[in-house]
Parts: C-alpha cells; sequence; structure tokens
C-alpha cells in the first residue's frame, strides 16, 4: 500500500513538472478558483457583524436605551433565531433584523466615545462591504 502511494505521488510530480507553459496557467487558475470557493458564506457574513457588534467599544442604543456590544450581540442572535430561514443573506439581516426595533420602528444607533452617533445599518453595511471586497475568511 505504501509502495502505490509513493509512486502515485512520484507520477504527480513528473505529470506537474512536464506541463506546458498554458496548462501550468491553467492550474493556477484552478488554485485561484479554489480560493474564490472559500469565501465567506451568508451565514459566516452575518456571524462576523454580529461579532463586530459585540467587540465594539461603543454602546449600541435601542429604544433610548445604551446597551454594551455583547447586550447587543445577545439581542440580535435572539433575532436572527426567531427569524429562522426567513432571513438568509448578510443584506436581509442588516435591512430586517439589525438596523431598527421590530416593536418600535426606531433605528438602532451606536454611540461612540467622543459622542457622536450612527445607525447601525450605516455601519453594519460598511462592514459587510469590507468583509466582501477583501473576500477575507478571517
Amino acid at each position: 500500500m505504501l509502495r502505490s502511494h509513493i509512486y502515485l505521488f512520484l507520477f504527480s510530480v513528473i505529470f506537474f513538472l512536464h506541463l506546458s507553459p498554458n496548462q501550468a496557467q491553467n492550474k493556477e487558475n484552478v488554485g485561484k478558483q479554489m480560493v474564490i470557493s472559500s469565501e465567506l458564506t451568508e451565514e459566516q457574513k452575518i456571524e462576523k457583524l454580529i461579532l463586530y457588534v459585540e467587540k465594539t467599544e461603543a454602546k449600541f442604543v435601542r429604544n433610548g436605551t445604551e446597551y454594551s456590544g455583547v447586550e447587543a450581540a445577545k439581542h440580535l442572535r435572539m433575532k436572527r433565531e426567531k427569524a429562522g430561514k426567513k432571513i438568509s443573506t448578510a443584506k436581509q439581516f442588516i435591512d430586517f433584523l439589525a438596523s431598527k426595533s421590530s416593536m418600535s420602528g426606531e433605528p438602532y444607533l451606536m454611540k461612540f466615545k467622543n459622542g457622536s452617533s450612527l445607525p447601525v445599518r450605516d455601519i453594519l453595511y460598511h462592514q459587510l462591504k469590507k468583509m466582501e471586497s477583501a473576500g477575507s475568511v478571517n
């Protein structure tokens, strides 16, 4: 059995060394396609957005009350769980769950140490754009 693995390895090395430049280029393209397929899933994007909220030092303002990032993330996860399969993309998550109160309709805000506030929707869309442009799986 070990002998067959050695033969297979040697065959693979010899085959790769004998590729023409065009074939080698195609081999590189296959590698690039593999990287593309490892981009974030929608579920991973949603979780990264929630983690962003969880780790922020800004206060999360919901219905006039300030919450920590940890408390806000817990709330967003609860809303996500209740929504179930109705929400399947990161954009839907932002638009329907993470942007405003479903009870009052008031937009969620992030209040920063310097006193300024921004809509959570804008912040999360900015984070999503960064994720998608980086193609990162970090």
